[in-house]
């Protein structure tokens, strides 16, 4: 299957987003503050949104945690979902609170109270999603499956929606989360052959930046590629904020949303001449959060340096202490190499300038 030859789900909306149909895979993200503190918990939403995250989640582990939900939702400008577990009077308190959507694994709840849920959320417009994790499935299924495989992550799942279903709801979204990424991809794989709701993507515990990008790039690039996904959270453990340049870099990698400055930089070797960590450590802090498109290469040396430059819009390459600066495979200008940034950057504004202009 082709990356642009993506699966056709039910189109949902939490708020203005569109989840599934035709619109964009979204990136979402989960606060890491204790939601009753509103201060903290709002910074670090302004954060995210400015970073680029389009859904926030939020942990709402009891009452007073609900009721700080209207404080919250009132100041931010993206939608809101509330992550449930066990208790359905805090799910129903988070909907009547006006968030757009919220998570829960049915299976931690008692069954009797689903339809108060649901009927909570049909009357407040409010998405549900199914959220179905490895380290939580029914003991039944683990014990007919000998543990949490990707056919038991289905049965799980499937078992909620047809919950739902019987009581006439489908405004639904589905996740099927797991550690282990070949069990998450073949578990999204074997329900969307099943089911139109649209997908949730994630590996779940992940790791350290460095281990869920790896994680992260191989589980949902796999299955975006394939066709499979409607929205998408990189889970890193830390700082949310850097969840979403890694979230649309997977993004961009496979040309499915084009936001953000797409940096090239050389692997160095005995050639390089001049400090190309330290400038592209450089320039990705001063260009972070930028929505804008840009394609900027950074090389450390003239053997394949201009001809990746000639691929950006925007590059240098770099010599002994200084290097050519190139816009679209053409010179501009001989540049000194501590000179680079704030050459790249007027450059960089120049070009955006001419874009919205054009």
């Amino acid at each position: 299957m082709l990356v642009n030859s993506r699966r056709k789900t039910r189109p949902i909306f939490l708020g203005k987003v569109q989840i599934g149909g035709d619109a964009p895979v979204s990136v979402q993200s989960m606060t890491s503050t204790d939601t009753r503190d509103v201060g903290k918990t709002l910074a670090q939403i302004r954060r995210l949104e400015k970073a680029g995250c389009e859904i926030i989640r939020i942990a709402v582990p009891d009452e007073e945690a609900a009721a700080a939900i209207p404080k919250i939702r009132e100041k931010i400008h993206i939608p809101l979902i509330a992550d449930i577990h066990f208790q359905h009077r805090l799910a129903i308190m988070a909907i009547k609170a006006g968030v757009e959507g919220i998570r829960i694994n049915p299976g931690n709840m008692k069954k009797k109270t689903i339809p108060e849920v649901v009927k909570a959320a049909r009357e407040h417009g409010t998405v549900i999603r199914i959220g179905v994790n490895a380290g939580s499935l029914e003991r039944d299924i683990l014990k007919k499956y000998g543990g949490p495989d990707a056919n038991a992550l289905v049965e799980s799942a499937l078992g909620h929606i047809h919950l739902l279903e019987d009581l006439d709801f489908d405004q639904i979204k589905v996740s099927l989360k797991s550690s282990d990424v070949p069990v998450m991809i073949r578990a999204y794989q074997l329900l969307s052959e099943k089911v139109d709701y649209p997908l949730h993507l994630g590996v779940t515990e992940a790791g350290s930046l460095m281990r869920a990008t790896v994680k992260s790039s191989i589980g949902i690039g796999t299955l975006l590629y394939q066709g499979i996904g409607d929205t998408i959270r990189v889970s890193v453990t830390g700082d949310p904020v850097n969840e979403i340049p890694v979230a649309y870099g997977i993004l961009r990698a496979l040309k499915m949303r084009m936001i953000g400055p797409d940096i090239i930089s050389c692997p160095t070797c005995g050639r390089c001449e001049i400090d190309l960590l330290k400038l592209s450590r450089a320039v990705e802090k001063r260009l972070a959060g930028r929505k804008d498109y840009l394609k900027i290469a950074l090389m450390g040396c003239v053997v394949n340096g201009p001809g990746e430059a000639a691929e950006a819009d925007v590059g240098i390459a770099g010599g002994r202490g200084a290097g050519m600066l190139f816009r679209k495979g053409q010179i501009i200008r001989r540049v000194k190499e501590g000179d680079f940034v704030e050459a790249l950057l007027t450059e960089i504004e120049d070009i955006t300038k001419e874009k919205k202009e054009a």
